[in-house]
């Protein structure tokens, strides 16, 4: 894909590229979902992230085909609900047409569901799809460790992506450091905390916004890009999204990303992976 040049991007362990920072759609009203994601578009995000069970697809698709930009300046990413990991062909094909698109760049299980234990005949679906060309890449989203050592013992393609929360008070160390050592990228999912705790009245982000000029929220998201991680905050107003792209003029120092890792302390904020089933 041609990237937005202001955006930094990575390459996924099968040569795909990926834009660093996109924007997601999570709880954005399937009514409002066109005019929001056409605001992001325009602002200058071209990595869009979805999934079935948002009820958006349309949405999205709909802000996509008007809005003259070449599919392959567009990264998108959409998610196979739980009830159907034993129906994930039909369900992709349903996304696809939801979405208006002949493919997707990165396709993923959205959740592992333990309790059912079909997220490795899952997976063998998505990598039917990947072989088809319908998507340039596949991963999962919310695994954690054991999830992820079973489905690489029990397939031929290693998952281009963990998506997961992450945010400065739960980074999911153990999670991250398997995926790096297994050359899967991680995707952090509510990446400023969900406004769940004081996170932006921390010193260790409201100082170096002082310092820098910025927000806190810019502080938290250019600590995720400096972490290597990336990171889609969601907005449905045009002047915050605006703000949440405006990342890339400053840099923090060694000291202060250090300061922000070390508010770890296991603070999850939604479900557990083992619950959601």
């Amino acid at each position: 894909m041609v990237a937005n040049a202001n955006i930094p991007t990575l390459t996924l362990n099968n040569g795909t590229t990926i834009p660093q920072l996109g924007f997601g759609v999570f709880k954005v009203d399937p009514a409002e979902t066109t005019r929001i994601v056409t605001d992001a578009l325009e602002v200058g995000y071209r990595h869009i992230d979805t999934a079935a069970i948002y009820g958006n697809e349309e949405g999205v698709g709909q802000a996509i085909a008007s809005s003259g930009i070449a599919r392959e300046e567009l990264f998108v990413t959409t998610k196979l609900w739980n009830d159907r990991q034993t129906d994930a062909e039909a369900a992709f094909d349903e996304s696809l047409a939801k979405l208006g698109l002949d493919d997707v760049d990165l396709y993923l299980i959205h959740w592992p569901t333990p309790q059912k234990d079909t997220y490795v005949q899952a997976w063998k679906s998505l990598e039917k799809i990947y072989a088809s060309g319908r998507a340039k890449a596949i991963g999962v989203s919310n695994f954690l460790v054991p999830h992820l050592e079973k489905l690489i013992a029990n397939s031929d393609i290693v998952p281009a992506v963990n998506q997961i929360e992450l945010h400065p008070a739960h980074q999911q160390p153990e999670v991250t450091a398997f995926a790096r050592e297994h050359g899967i990228e991680i995707e952090a999912w509510g990446p400023l905390g969900q406004g769940k705790y004081p996170l932006f009245e921390a010193p260790e982000v409201a100082g170096p916004a002082e310092a820098h000029g910025k927000t806190p929220a810019q502080v938290v998201i250019r600590w995720h890009l400096q972490n290597g991680n990336i990171v889609f905050p969601k907005s449905n107003r045009r002047e915050r999204m605006a703000e949440n792209f405006d990342v890339f003029d400053f840099e923090l120092t060694a000291d202060e990303v250090a300061a922000i890792t070390a508010m770890e302390r296991e603070g999850r904020v939604s479900a557990h992976p083992d619950e959601v089933n």
